[in-house]
């Protein structure tokens, strides 16, 4: 039986990335970022899609080459269709296009957040993770999305709770800038927040009925908090950095895994996973091993090279349509938005 050779396209956001999968097992994953945003801070459209025009081709050719196979090895081009931001998931899906129409093999369409979800199943040569059985829920946090989804298998996602306004990466993020911190916020969150105290401040958490979340309550609630401070003292997020950081970072934690926890208690499931560019946070991270412990969950947490935007989770989940001879054709148009 011949192999099976996938390479995956990721192009939704401001990372441009290429993977190849033989039989399921990843054989690289390259990834150019682009610094060009963190000026605005925020991705900028229009420089987004440039950049990508001018990464792809040699991404996708580092990715061949790190694999030791040619581009007539290939059995199938799997490609983000979105969400996204339609200029740079245009760039992504032409490419595919082109590609898979001058190789002669198929084209498979892949939705970034079911990626994310899916990335629990790249496995590596050498690498002993253990993927989590079906079903299992899933935390998905990133910049744009903040949900909890059902996974009954690979094919089968059901989003029980998502957030009614911003999301956990967009709240970190606009309180970030407020601060002058700078963008993306959540690394620079994060890092700040180990050296604070989480009980510092306290600020607002919504009561939004079942398990769908709002992170604009708590976005408001720190930006005036902030404002009354300032006037009392115009040092105050210098002198206080560490712990503000901190406590945004705890309050935001409690909210998504309050939600989670009530989830796989009506649900009375306990295999729970974590995803999303949100899912590299250390307190994040920190309270699922907590709750794991408390509730005597099986976590799945994923590790840190695939929890951003890469072309790895889109690979492994264009292996799994594969094997169903899944295909895209070659008129589908991308999508800027869409659920699970």
């Amino acid at each position: 039986m011949d192999n099976i050779y996938i390479l995956g396209i990721e192009s939704s956001c401001d990372d441009t990335s290429a993977a190849v999968l033989k039989d399921g097992i990843l054989l690289s994953n390259v990834t150019a970022s682009q610094a060009v945003h963190k000026a605005y801070g925020g991705v900028v459209p229009e420089l987004a899609s440039r950049a990508h025009q001018q990464n792809i081709v040699p991404v996708v050719d580092q990715a061949l080459r790190q694999a030791g196979i040619s581009r007539e090895q290939l059995s199938a081009i799997a490609f983000t269709r979105g969400p996204g931001l339609m200029g740079s998931l245009l760039v992504g899906v032409s490419f595919a296009k082109g590609m898979a129409a001058a190789l002669n093999i198929p084209l498979i369409d892949v939705n970034h957040l079911q990626g994310h979800i899916l990335a629990h199943f790249i496995h590596t040569p050498d690498d002993d993770y253990q993927s989590p059985e079906f079903p299992f829920l899933c935390l998905l946090v990133s910049g744009g999305n903040s949900q909890i989804v059902l996974v009954k298998s690979y094919r089968e996602m059901e989003i029980i709770g998502q957030t009614i306004d911003d999301a956990a990466g967009e709240a970190i993020d606009k309180c970030s800038k407020v601060m002058g911190l700078g963008y993306p916020g959540g690394p620079i969150i994060d890092r700040l927040a180990r050296q604070g105290n989480p009980e510092a401040f306290a600020f607002a958490k919504p009561n939004i009925p079942g398990y769908d979340y709002s992170f604009s309550g708590l976005k408001t609630s720190f930006l005036y908090s902030l404002r009354d401070w300032l006037k009392d003292d115009p040092d105050f997020i210098q002198n206080h950095l560490n712990d503000l950081a901190a406590s945004l970072e705890k309050t935001i934690v409690d909210i998504l895994m309050k939600k989670l926890r009530l989830a796989a208690r009506d649900l009375k499931i306990n295999r729970i996973a974590l995803a999303g560019g949100v899912s590299a946070n250390n307190g994040l991270r920190n309270a699922f091993r907590d709750y794991a412990k408390r509730y005597h969950w099986q976590i799945f947490i994923p590790r840190f090279s695939y929890t951003t935007d890469n072309a790895a989770m889109i690979a492994i989940t264009g292996y799994f349509k594969y094997q169903d001879k899944d295909f895209c054709p070659m008129d589908a148009p991308a999508f800027s938005r869409v659920s699970v």
